[in-house]
């Protein structure tokens, strides 16, 4: 094992995951007020009402795909009777739908960015960093998805046996950088950019994620009770106001 591969698949992926959890510690700590998407839905909102979900489902997808495929060893898949050219049609299909959805509302989303003043008068120099990055990130998604089927279907190449362990052994502490140090370059590239998200996202507004209100689910109702009318609560109206007439018999 040579010194590049170990600081590359040992040394960076430890130095992103600690940049990630301490730099969002930092960020909620000394930025309370920062921690927010910035919505800009005030300013423009048919383009967003398509980019959104696009974007928002696709990388749902895509993130449920990654835990499957990175998380899940190729053993425990078999175990449950799913046969490899199952996951595997089934991971391309799911996988490249959900790429394209995520790769459309981006280019949706930079596109409203950029033409709609207000705004882009908003956006930031992270935002244009974040934006970039994560592009980079996605588009090497894809062609890994698309050569690596192909790379596949020729038994070259198979990221669950390769790139899954490596990834996987990060969190275990069983490192195999030698796994991604013969890993196509294209494996190689998705890898270090994704780390390098992780590194990234304390800084940008991608800390939304983590303010998903989830504590809404079990939280208790809210009573709304009608108060007695209060002198002085009666809007004024113009003209003269009715007086009713007592009834007969009435104290006086």
């Amino acid at each position: 094992m040579s010194t590049k591969d170990l600081l590359l698949w040992v040394v960076v992926p430890y130095v992103c995951l600690a940049v990630f959890v301490l730099g969002h510690v930092w960020r909620y700590r000394y930025d309370k007020f920062g921690w927010t998407t910035r919505s800009s839905q005030l300013y423009e909102s048919r383009l967003l009402r398509w980019a959104s979900p696009l974007f928002h489902f696709g990388i749902l997808f895509v993130f449920l795909g990654h835990v499957m495929g990175l998380g899940i060893p190729e053993s425990w898949t078999s175990a449950v009777g799913i046969s490899e050219t199952a996951y595997h049609v089934m991971a391309v299909g799911i996988g490249g739908i959900a790429g394209v959805c995520t790769l459309v509302g981006m280019v949706l989303l930079i596109y409203r960015r950029r033409t709609v003043g207000p705004v882009f008068s908003a956006t930031t120099k992270m935002d244009k960093l974040m934006y970039a990055w994560l592009a980079a990130v996605v588009l090497l998604g894809l062609w890994n998805t698309a050569a690596g089927s192909a790379l596949k279907l020729g038994g070259e190449y198979d990221y669950r046996l390769g790139v899954s362990v490596w990834f996987r052994g990060i969190f275990y502490g069983h490192l195999h950088p030698e796994l991604m140090a013969h890993a196509p370059i294209g494996f190689q590239l998705h890898g270090l950019l994704a780390f390098g998200l992780f590194a990234l996202w304390p800084f940008t507004r991608l800390v939304h994620v983590f303010s998903a209100p989830v504590w809404y689910l079990w939280r208790p109702y809210v009573v709304y009770r009608s108060r007695s009318p209060r002198l002085g609560a009666e809007p004024p109206r113009r003209g003269w106001e009715r007086v009713e007439r007592p009834r007969s018999g009435a104290r006086r």
